[in-house]
């Protein structure tokens, strides 16, 4: 059996009662997300209407002119399953307004827009519905920081940080996700041709299995060479993940002395 397979029932089970008790705690019944029409959004996106029941979770699409037309049709198959509400909305005036001053922006700067633009709208829509923002994004892009930060690396909670791409897959199976999404090649669709695999230069099969040996099993860069994995892969993943650590941190503060907010919790008058 593969390391990464999850009992998938119980692994469901917490992250529902996780979902639950996050919305409850903060004072809200509903969630809002957005769907992008690939597995991880779409995880998300079950595991919110089995917690809190289709009603209280508004999924949104959030196509870009230069958005594939299948994204847009796959992230409906989701709609329409799970029986949500939903809304549409265009960001392509949005996002060109701003690179009308930055004709010669990079594909990762436009990318990075993109995020960010669908962030804006999906926190405006939080306000109305209103809810809390669902996060979508899983452990292996956390830990190889491949998210953009105020884009889709916001959100309020997010159910999918402790699943890597195997595992999320693994549960959207289970929840009956469409094989169609859980089987097509993983992208942010940021610009025409984009692919997660493609940006990061390896499977994530392979960057699962490493990753896994590394923080799960806690072995040194040395013995996973040792179990057959090139030293240059694992230089690679390493250097990566200590290179955005900070994406997956609260932003450090300066201090003069006092107490942190960050330790808010230690204070009886604040503490759960």
């Amino acid at each position: 059996m593969n390391p990464l397979t999850l009992n998938a029932p119980e692994a469901i089970s917490s992250l529902t009662a996780f979902i639950t008790k996050t919305v409850q705690e903060a004072g809200f019944s509903k969630v809002v997300l957005g769907i992008s029409g690939g597995v991880d959004s779409a995880l998300s996106a079950f595991l919110s209407a089995r917690a809190l029941g289709p009603n209280n979770v508004l999924c949104l699409r959030l196509p870009h002119k230069t958005s594939s037309p299948e994204s847009l049709l796959h992230a409906q198959l989701v709609i329409d399953q799970l029986g949500v509400p939903s809304k549409t909305i265009d960001i392509s005036p949005a996002v060109d307004a701003v690179l009308k001053n930055h004709p010669d922006a990079s594909p990762v700067r436009r990318g990075n827009i993109m995020a960010r633009i669908r962030m804006i709208h999906i926190y405006d829509q939080s306000a109305a519905f209103p809810g809390l923002v669902v996060g979508t994004g899983n452990k292996t892009e956390i830990l190889l920081g491949y998210s953009t930060i105020h884009g889709d690396g916001a959100f309020d909670f997010n159910p999918l940080g402790d699943l890597y791409k195997f595992q999320v897959r693994q549960m959207a199976r289970e929840l009956g996700v469409p094989e169609v999404i859980i089987t097509k090649a993983p992208s942010a669709d940021l610009w025409v041709g984009q692919t997660d695999e493609g940006d990061l230069g390896y499977s994530y099969q392979e960057m699962d299995r490493l990753l896994f040996l590394l923080v799960e099993e806690k072995l040194s860069p040395e013995a996973c060479i040792q179990e057959g994995f090139a030293d240059t892969f694992v230089s690679f993943i390493v250097d990566r993940v200590n290179r955005y650590r900070y994406k997956s941190l609260l932003p450090l503060k300066g201090s003069v002395g006092q107490f942190p907010v960050s330790r808010l919790e230690e204070i009886p008058a604040f503490s759960k």
